[in-house]
């Protein structure tokens, strides 16, 4: 068979209504998804792509991590197989493309490969990536992490959500255990569709993003330790206020990142305040600081500066002060060469392209220590995501899919 023309294209409206099915399953208050890890929802949502990729003639897997692996056979059983996918599990206020797009047009492009008898000299595999969100279970893109071998995977079974339930023992409960030891599949190279999570693809008018980096990222967790005490009858100055600290570090954390422009970023997005009362000061807070930079340089001297901040504001206010590590990867570079195939993909279909940097982490980021590795974007409006509001066009869709088809063709090896 010849090398796939711009003629051939997926299913755009099957790949939509895949989506809106998906997105029925842990459906949010506003339009959007809570389909958080390892809960009820998450496991009818796995059931429902399993189902699915059984319909579409593929064999399932599922490793001691609950990764979900859907295989559609090559033509040589030694050849490496070659990877799709990204995750199903969302944020509690999720939208319904995070992640579920990479998954569900991975899956269309298997769909298309049937429809039209296409064959391949590798195996292709359509991935499910547990835990990408680490919204429930910190850090986020932990079962891949695990298989890249970044984590243990005691480390990640002994990790636990706000209500002290651990992650092996949720994901006994919802029975996706695997028998496959996590980490033993070898890859010849994995792709990953992803919603740009940011403005530039929309702002730009490109209609795909050809990712050659990825940031790198700290999560430092800051615990400041004061004295809980009456807010209407301590005095101002006997005070040993854990949120005033909070506040000033926060303060802190955007001044570091405007400092490093550009290409830095900084905020704090989760905190707990203790005994969290109307009528207490804070006697202890906790919260998370991430910041990010696709140049290490940049990333360590932040890191550096936060945690000096840190410990500068805490003494000032005699507070108590703990930081860990909760979360990290350094900054990514994706295979050339696979770059490389994305971008004549996109230019072979005729679709607007721009090089992107990815300003998310994404299981590709860790895969990329074990494979050659690549991404591609779509946009989303007004780049807004983590947020019920996340919205995509069926178009932008179609066109991501489309680019994610012709470079695995690509890197797969039609043959016939």
């Amino acid at each position: 068979m010849p090398a796939p023309g711009e003629n051939l294209r997926i299913n755009s409206e099957r790949l939509w209504d895949s989506l809106m099915d998906m997105a029925q399953i842990g459906p949010g208050v506003a339009g959007g998804c809570n389909r958080q890890t390892l809960t009820d929802a998450d496991n009818e949502g796995r059931h429902l792509f399993a189902d699915w990729c059984k319909a579409a003639g593929m064999t399932m897997g599922v490793d001691t991590m609950g990764n979900m692996f859907a295989t559609r056979p090559g033509t040589d059983d030694s050849a490496l197989p070659v990877y799709m996918g990204s995750h199903l599990d969302t944020q509690p206020t999720g939208g319904k493309y995070d992640g579920v797009l990479g998954v569900l047009g991975a899956l269309e492009v298997v769909r298309t490969m049937n429809d039209l008898g296409v064959k391949t000299r590798h195996p292709i595999v359509v991935t499910n990536w547990t835990n990408e969100e680490g919204t429930r279970f910190a850090p986020a893109m932990l079962a891949s992490g695990v298989f890249a071998g970044i984590h243990s995977q005691d480390y990640a079974y002994a990790r636990k959500d706000a209500e002290g339930k651990a992650f092996g023992d949720e994901l006994a409960r919802i029975g996706w255990v695997g028998d496959e030891p996590v980490g033993a599949r070898k890859m010849h190279a994995m792709l990953e569709l992803h919603i740009e999570q940011g403005p530039i693809l929309e702002a730009e008018a490109k209609q795909v993003g050809v990712v050659t980096h990825g940031q790198g990222l700290w999560w430092l967790e800051i615990t400041l330790t004061g004295r809980d005490a009456h807010t209407g009858s301590t005095p101002m100055n006997m005070r040993v206020n854990a949120g005033l600290g909070m506040a000033r570090i926060t303060e802190r954390v955007h001044q570091i990142a405007m400092s490093h422009q550009p290409n830095a970023v900084g905020a704090v997005g989760h905190c707990t305040v203790y005994p969290n009362s109307r009528n207490v000061i804070p006697g202890k807070v906790v919260f998370t600081v991430d910041i990010r930079s696709p140049e290490q340089p940049k990333l360590d001297a932040m890191k550096a500066e936060v945690i000096r901040a840190a410990h500068a504001v805490a003494a000032e206010l005699g507070l108590g002060c703990a930081i860990e590590d909760v979360g990290h990867f350094d900054p990514v570079t994706f295979d050339a060469g696979l770059v490389k195939t994305v971008r004549q993909a996109a230019e072979t279909l005729g679709y607007s392209h721009m090089d992107i940097v990815s300003g998310a982490g994404h299981d590709a980021c860790w895969i990329n220590r074990v494979a050659p590795t690549v991404m591609i974007m779509c946009p989303c409006v007004d780049g807004l995501s983590h947020n019920e509001a996340e919205e995509i066009s069926p178009e932008w869709a179609a066109a991501g899919t489309d680019v994610l088809l012709h470079a695995v063709l690509e890197v797969a090896e039609v043959v016939g």
